[in-house]
């Protein structure tokens, strides 16, 4: 064959070789569809993708959080509207710091509570449902097979584990308290912790709104700008908290919580205005000197 055959050949080959964007755009499918190409382009075995799961991992902390935050910023805020309609800036600094710190106190105390109740109410579940495994195993054990058979499990795929729990009792109330009563172990530090966290954003949740009332001589400047202040905070923690609840309806969760400060300031304004004003026509005039 000619040397000119030879060198139309090459140029053939040349013309027909894959351009790097071809080649990045095959290799991005097959990420894309988890599948991998040997030298000659065939198929080889798929590739397995690397799923990684991600969730909070103290639910209960960010809970208690939302819950002091979300009173925190309505509940001072509306006291310190109302009280501004009296147009005395100490009256709301001496008002809102008292329901501040009262707040704080009984928003922590129901908080440990509620925590204490939880774990009185998980050790009591827990010893009843050892004693009934104790007299009762075989109906505790159709109890298990009756909540799998809801997903298509019977007794016969269900007995290598029926077999395991009969091995170590303690096992299977783990299990019982877990899947019949959805009851997990809660912290033994949780009360404290609830306790803390609740208080401890409550108080900074209320005193957002108190802030301009340190720097103004009147009230009504004063007021202006807590409910600036007050909207914008409660703009950003709506949004945040619709973030970790339903990420989808942030925006939603923003305006809602906007709304329900903006509603509370708002009548507690107006109550206090329509008393101070009754109080004043109702009051005998002073005697002349």
């Amino acid at each position: 064959m000619p040397n000119d055959d030879y060198k139309l050949i090459d140029k053939f080959e040349d013309y027909y070789e894959p351009s790097t964007t071809t080649r990045a755009s095959s290799s991005l499918e097959e990420e894309e569809l988890g599948i991998a190409l040997d030298d000659k382009g065939l198929l080889q075995e798929p590739r397995r993708r690397h799923h990684r799961e991600e969730h909070f991992e103290q639910p209960e902390l960010v809970r208690d959080c939302i819950l002091g935050l979300s009173d925190g910023l309505t509940v001072p805020f509306a006291l310190a509207a109302g009280l501004s309609s009296l147009d005395n800036t100490k009256i709301v600094i001496y008002g809102g710091v008292a329901e501040l710190v009262s707040g704080a106190l009984s928003m922590a105390l129901g908080g440990y509570l509620a925590a204490r109740s939880e774990m009185e109410h998980y050790k009591n579940e827990r010893r009843r449902e050892e004693q009934e495994l104790e007299l009762y195993p075989e109906e505790e054990e159709d109890e298990i097979v009756e909540l799998f058979e809801s997903y298509g499990m019977d007794r016969a795929s269900l007995e290598p584990m029926l077999a395991k729990l009969r091995e170590s009792p303690e096992r299977a109330v783990d299990f019982h308290m877990r899947f019949e009563l959805n009851l997990e172990k809660p912290d033994p530090n949780r009360s404290w912790m609830s306790a803390v966290t609740i208080g401890s954003s409550y108080f900074v949740g209320g005193l957002i709104p108190l802030i301009p009332y340190f720097f103004y001589e009147k009230a009504r400047p004063a007021l202006y700008m807590s409910v600036l202040i007050t909207s914008i905070t409660l703009l950003i923690f709506g949004y945040v908290k619709s973030m970790y609840l339903t990420p989808r309806q942030a925006i939603v969760g923003a305006l809602q919580t906007l709304a329900i400060g903006a509603a509370a300031a708002a009548c507690s304004y107006m109550m206090v205005y329509v008393f101070s004003y009754d109080a004043e026509l109702e009051a005998p005039p002073l005697p002349h000197a």
